[in-house]
């Protein structure tokens, strides 16, 4: 049965490799062949689990229930984690795009890599930020799978869009420190073994400190079990962007969905995809991905040439676009489905709620319209500027 599944890969891995040669012409020898079984590995995880072609596939409905499925895909990665992280992958920010959008497709395919949030964001900043000692205590487990990580931010008692609002204080105590504060969504807080949290200093600035969860005074008020997209780190453009990816990546797999039943059903003695409506929905879905999708890597190339600061209003059109994009493709496709579409016999639903909280894990989009807009003012400024 393996052989016949990874048979099933040769036609698709065949197409990826070329898209490859055409997409990294010029990127070394060496790059290409991982990306290669980066991308290899993503196609099998897709073949295994297979959610396009069977939309009641056992696979993707367990993936809600617990980790069963997981471990087992796991098995498959080995050795392919942390595909995210240039420094341990060697891959550019334009090169892990690629690979992102194909994990955007199954809902547990980044955690097959470990290349799922808050714990991306977290590793990233442990690897840039973090004391020797706190890379082996906590980036070296992270990195090999062995614990996870949370992320809190976001304060029940203020607007916490506006990441200033923040109010959980830190006071030096001698050679420790007193947290006090409230926080709630807590991505990861579940399974997490450590988190890195938000909180407000003297003199209006804002910073993170690590703490262990078994830590005396964490306590957990109120466990919640939400479905949709974990918590990003706030201001990590390089994370927003791998969401992005991904996003695309799910709008494939809600158009398959739609042009799948808009084939398979008829109404008024004709098939749904000649209807109009459905037609026209059809191609607006797919005039959608390709716009955010090259919108996406054209925000993955300023961040690997650029910088991250450089690429500030490409990163705040991808949050806007990616995430109204993909909640756009899931709606037609939950339209075409009529009611089954809200069952729990199909992934649309999930699909749904894991796309809508992309308009608010990393700010809602009226902050970033604003942003855009501002720095849109800011270039046309400088360009009359030059001008005179």
């Amino acid at each position: 049965s393996n052989a016949a599944q990874f048979g099933q890969c040769v036609e698709p891995l065949a197409i990826i490799a070329l898209q490859i040669a055409q997409r990294l012409i010029s990127a070394l020898w060496c790059k290409k062949s991982f990306i290669f079984t980066a991308s290899f590995t993503c196609v099998f995880v897709r073949t295994l689990s297979n959610p396009t072609k069977n939309s009641e596939d056992p696979l993707f409905r367990q993936t809600v229930k617990g980790q069963t499925v997981l471990q087992q895909v796991k098995a498959w990665a080995a050795g392919l984690w942390n595909l995210f992280l240039p420094a341990v992958s060697g891959l550019s920010q334009l090169d892990y795009a690629y690979i992102a959008e194909e994990t955007g497709r199954c809902l547990f395919a980044p955690e097959v890599f470990n290349c799922q949030a808050p714990d991306t964001g977290n590793m990233e900043v442990l690897h840039m930020f973090g004391s020797e000692e706190q890379k082996r205590l906590w980036l070296q487990p992270l990195l090999k799978g062995e614990i996870r990580s949370c992320f809190c931010m976001t304060e029940p008692d203020v607007a916490s869009s506006d990441a200033t609002n923040i109010e959980c204080t830190l006071d030096r105590d001698g050679d420790s420190y007193i947290i006090n504060g409230k926080k709630w969504w807590i991505s990861g807080i579940d399974c997490g073994d450590i988190m890195i949290q938000y909180y407000f200093l003297l003199h209006s600035h804002h910073s993170t400190i690590l703490v262990p969860m078994d830590t005396l005074g964490v306590i957990r008020v109120r466990p919640l079990t939400v479905f949709g997209q974990d918590g990003t780190l706030f201001g990590l453009a390089v994370f927003v962007l791998h969401h992005c990816m991904r996003a695309v990546g799910l709008a494939e797999m809600a158009l398959e969905l739609l042009c799948e039943r808009a084939a398979s059903r008829r109404t008024f003695g004709k098939a749904l995809y000649q209807h109009e409506v459905v037609a026209h929905w059809i191609a607006k879905c797919r005039l959608m991905i390709e716009q955010t999708r090259l919108l996406t890597l054209h925000a993955a190339h300023a961040l690997d040439t650029k910088g991250s600061r450089a690429a500030r209003k490409q990163i705040a059109m991808i949050k806007v676009a990616a995430a109204q994009m993909v909640c756009k493709v899931v709606d037609c496709a939950m339209q075409v489905y009529g009611g089954a579409g809200l069952s729990g016999d199909f992934p649309l639903a999930q699909m749904y709620a894991y796309a809508r909280t992309l308009r608010l894990a990393d700010g809602p989009d009226e902050v970033h319209l604003s942003s855009i807009a501002q720095l849109e003012l800011r270039d046309q400024l400088k360009k009359a500027q030059a001008k005179l």
